[in-house]
């Protein structure tokens, strides 16, 4: 029979959200709780993104926990796998080991009102808990576009982040399929040794040139002899990210010398004028995340590289066709078409409040309060939820701003004993996101021209924060116990009542 095991709290996920929470329940005292990771080792997309070259656009000072700073970082951008060793490190150094549970994977999580708290089936035993803190993460289920044909193509087919290493594409025809932050780091990585790559650009991206070195033994040991000199690093490169958010959010227009910049590169390395033409995009830049590479622009400018500026239309056998109606013959082809964001297969999972779905709530835009709590989902926050995406700056800022909502959120519990649990108010979940989308509309991500996966399927944009990381970090310093109600487990029968089995009391 299946173990049942039960717990206070249930993380889901053991990326930077979910090492990150559980890092601080740790440092709150909480020790009574899991960690259920689908995969057989932590590290979230850092764990499953192996391709060529990847690596992270964000400095390393600043890509990594403030309470766990890195003084060796080989490079300014680290790469992936300097990540993800940071990240084991993480959980050996603040001793998560022992509550993490590897190959656990959801299958689904339901809300028992009667006793207040979330039953969740996993694929190796069931749990129940208090409290979940979902650490799914936005970049965890790859997306691959449903092509015409494509399941009749004789050749090798995988998603950037699902890199097939056992495959060599040594000498053979590839088609890329994608043009961002995947793309622009594999295309250089694989191009010189491909027989021939074809690039499918269904739109061009912004790329500027990425600063990146090796960051020397002095520096190394200086940040190790005094600590707060990488503290001060990282500050700095807070602090510029910080300031350039209002042209992001406020106006757009100020954007006009970064995309003359950003032209200057292209032109730098790309001589042919037809293809300079192809690569340069028609929107506003900021508008899609702004790529970094030194090595895209020359590796495409190659005579073996091909950009078709189409999206794929159809496969035929080994032919691919081109929406444009060019036809490549291909290998193997790669898709760097991004994940699940907007809908998130982890929402298919969890019932609430009502038995319906988190999906079917979120069915015409995800929405929660203050990127954390959901409406009918009691006791239930995610980390980096809707609106908590960031277009300039370092994810982890958000992270470290929602975990200090959820030890607040549990220190709440505490105070109102018993067995007790907060549900957010629809009402404050509304007023929320009415204030968050009209900020957005001023945003170059509205009204920058283009069409991205920040949006979802009715134009919303319900990613990213249009707001500075500062301000998000005093808006989830502490709960608001005005924007919950708090729910109360039934009385015994053997308890003295004059009030129904169980009540919704007014949190004040």
């Amino acid at each position: 029979m299946a173990k049942h095991e039960h717990v206070r709290v249930a993380v889901i996920g053991s990326g930077f959200g979910g090492l990150g929470a559980a890092v601080r329940l740790r440092r709150e005292g909480i020790t009574d709780f899991v960690v259920l990771e689908r995969a057989d080792s932590v590290g979230g997309t850092w764990r499953d993104n192996s391709y060529p070259g990847c690596a992270c656009d964000v400095p390393s000072h600043l890509y990594s926990f403030s309470f766990a700073p890195n003084p060796d970082w080989p490079r300014t951008f680290s790469g992936q796998r300097h990540i993800r060793a940071y990240l084991e490190h993480v959980t050996d150094t603040f001793g998560i080991r022992p509550h993490l549970r590897l190959n656990h994977e959801v299958l689904r999580m339901e809300w028992d009102a009667d006793a207040l708290r979330w039953e969740i089936e996993t694929s190796s035993g069931s749990f129940s808990a208090e409290v979940v803190v979902s650490a799914t993460g936005p970049l965890s289920d790859p997306r691959i576009p449903d092509v015409p044909g494509l399941d009749g193509f004789p050749g090798k087919v995988f998603h950037s982040a699902r890199w097939d290493h056992d495959y060599d594409l040594t000498g053979k025809r590839v088609a890329m399929i994608g043009t961002g932050a995947s793309a622009i780091q594999i295309v250089p990585a694989i191009q010189p040794r491909v027989r021939s790559l074809t690039l499918f650009q269904r739109t061009p991206p912004w790329v500027m040139p990425r600063m990146d070195r090796n960051i020397t033994g002095a520096e190394r040991r200086l940040h190790r002899a005094l600590p707060f000199t990488a503290t001060l690093r990282r500050g700095l490169l807070w602090g510029i990210r910080e300031l350039q958010v209002g042209a992001f959010t406020k106006h757009p227009g100020e954007l006009g010398l970064v995309e003359k910049l950003a032209k200057a590169n292209i032109a730098r390395a790309v001589k042919d004028p037809a293809l300079r033409a192809k690569l340069t995009p028609s929107y506003r830049i900021g508008c899609k995340r702004i790529l970094l590479s030194n090595t895209y622009y020359p590796a495409v400018a190659q005579p073996n590289v091909d950009v078709v500026a189409s999206g794929l239309r159809e496969v035929r056998g080994s032919t691919l066709v081109g929406a444009d109606g060019s036809e490549t013959e291909v290998d193997a082809i790669v898709f760097g078409t991004g994940f699940h964001v907007t809908d998130m297969p982890i929402a298919e999972r969890v019932f609430g409040a009502d038995g319906h779905s988190l999906a079917d709530a979120w069915k015409d835009g995800m929405e929660s309060l203050r990127g954390a709590t959901a409406a009918g989902f009691p006791n239930w926050m995610t980390i980096i939820g809707p609106n908590t995406g960031l277009g300039n700056s370092s994810m982890i800022l958000m992270i470290e701003s929602q975990l200090n909502y959820l030890a607040d959120y549990l220190r709440q519990l505490n105070v109102l004993g018993g067995r007790a649990a907060l549900a957010v108010r629809p009402s404050a979940v509304h007023a929320w996101n009415r204030k968050v989308q009209t900020r957005m509309e001023r945003t170059v991500w509205k009204s920058g021209g283009c069409d991205s996966w920040y949006l979802d399927a009715n134009g919303r944009n319900t990613t990213l924060w249009p707001g500075t990381t500062g301000e998000f970090r005093r808006e989830t310093r502490q709960v608001d116990l005005s924007e919950y109600e708090v729910l109360r487990a039934p009385r015994t029968a053997s308890t003295p009542t004059s009030r129904p089995p169980r009540t919704k009391e007014t949190a004040q």
